[in-house]
């Protein structure tokens, strides 16, 4: 497309939601109640992290490395969502758009990336016990996080660059409550074949990559758990993976629907709303309760916290 002659869009409207007036403020209560337990709840999963000297290891270094990710992965969306809930101007400027689409999928990606190395760390932990502390050292887990950080980074960049570039010379109305890039390309002018591949294969190195790694991890586990002799040590060794297990379940679950296809021209943008809406407000919400209620050193370290006990800082 010649963008010589386009007069180029300088800012996209957010379909979002029907705009029914009762239903739209039920829904925008309902949201903005689970974005503050959201960032509550992980909130507060950084702070025992950070308080409490029982959870100052490997494994809760990766939670609130986890926990960290949540809240600005929800944050990038979630408040300008509830902006348009009640409002009847639902448009987002051309950069902030741009941005919003770039930070949500750099925090997604990371995600996927930190949990990949929570199932390693745990790999650790229960296949080479006697090993654990020489391997996963503070400088280690420090590298680890600040790999998966990075990697975030440059993955998502080349393709955001590529979409920035694109011509939005027709419609502007972006078909979702937040700039996905398959309602953005679906509306863009010009060749959109190249971003769509690259987009595919991110998906594939992405998603696939780390979920491989992570269920090859656990066959070891479960291997090495199944070997225990005594039920009781079973339990408390999958006990500690079970919360980890259980995030990674409803994660991929829901990324898998929504990103883990060839083309983005014809996805059903009304379904992937609703699978959305899922994997950005309710899932940051369940993961720190999933992690509170299956794993006793965090249900004691919260319970010492609420009484407002005096805690030690290292």
């Amino acid at each position: 497309m010649d963008l010589t002659n386009c007069s180029r869009a300088k800012e996209f409207i957010l379909l979002g939601f029907p705009h029914v007036w009762g239903i739209n403020i039920i829904l925008f209560v309902i949201v903005l109640l689970l974005y503050m337990l959201s960032i509550a709840g992980n909130g507060l999963i950084i702070l025992m992290v950070r308080v409490d000297h029982r959870l100052q290891k490997p494994m809760y270094f990766f939670l609130s490395n986890l926990s960290f990710l949540e809240m600005w992965y929800t944050t990038a969306v979630v408040p300008k969502m509830l902006a348009n809930l009640v409002s009847e101007k639902t448009t987002i400027c051309f950069y902030c758009c741009m941005a919003q689409s770039y930070f949500h999928f750099l925090f997604g990606i990371t995600e996927f990336y930190i949990l990949t190395v929570m199932s390693f760390d745990r790999y650790v932990a229960i296949c080479r016990p006697l090993r654990y502390s020489s391997i996963m050292t503070s400088s280690v887990c420090l590298q680890l996080a600040l790999a998966t950080w990075f990697g975030g980074f440059f993955t998502i960049l080349f393709q955001t660059i590529l979409v920035v570039r694109l011509p939005y010379c027709g419609s502007n109305v972006v078909n979702h409550f937040y700039c996905d890039i398959g309602p953005m390309l679906k509306i863009a002018g010009g060749d959109t074949q190249l971003i769509e591949a690259i987009g595919f294969f991110i998906a594939v190195a992405v998603i696939l990559t780390s979920l491989l790694l992570t269920v090859v991890s656990y066959i070891f586990i479960i291997s090495t758990i199944l070997r225990i002799p005594s039920s009781s040590g079973q339990w408390r060794a999958f006990s500690t993976c079970a919360s980890h297990l259980t995030v990674v379940s409803i994660l991929y679950g829901a990324v898998l629907f929504i990103y883990l296809r060839p083309s983005a021209m014809h996805s059903s943008f009304s379904l992937n709303k609703a699978v959305s809406m899922l994997n950005t407000v309710v899932t940051p919400v369940l993961n720190p309760f999933i992690y509170t209620i299956r794993n006793n050193e965090v249900k004691e370290a919260l319970q010492k916290f609420l009484q407002k006990k005096p805690l030690e800082f290292s």
